[in-house]
């Protein structure tokens, strides 16, 4: 995907992309040491933090967890049924809508996403000022 009517990036941009990525990809390292050390995948830590964080409510369904994911569906289906074995997680039938699965955390799940969260904020406070989303004035130089 490119977009033919911004100008070529120069050094500095490329240097503010690179950076960006590194880390990026320092905490994501991070995190699949934490959450690994903790028995558990980073994506199951994904799915239990999305379930915990999703907006407005405490469950989310397994459409919306792909969705954030960014996985095939059938691929969170299993993850939810991985996570349901190790009493992280529990599929109940929505009541407004019976035709709709919720999956909710169960206390086993809440306290693992708990004390994997708390390290990741730590780990993001250990950033700060190093770590920025770069500005359109990053990528866009007159």
């Amino acid at each position: 995907m490119t977009d033919n009517s911004l100008p070529p990036l120069d050094k500095q941009a490329f240097e503010t992309l690179a950076n960006f990525r590194y880390e990026v990809r320092k905490f994501l390292r991070f995190s699949e040491k934490v959450t690994r050390k903790a028995g558990i995948t980073p994506l199951q830590y994904l799915m239990l933090l999305n379930i915990k964080g999703y907006p407005g409510r405490d469950w989310a369904t397994v459409g919306e967890l792909a969705e954030r994911l960014q996985a095939q569906h059938h691929g969170v289906v299993a993850l939810v049924s991985r996570c349901e074995k190790q009493g992280f997680v529990e599929r109940r039938r929505s009541e407004e809508d019976r035709r709709r699965i919720e999956v909710h955390l169960l206390p086993k799940g809440d306290a693992i996403v708990e004390r994997l969260a708390n390290a990741h904020r730590v780990q993001l406070m250990s950033l700060d000022g190093r770590f920025a989303v770069p500005t359109r004035s990053a990528f866009v130089r007159s």
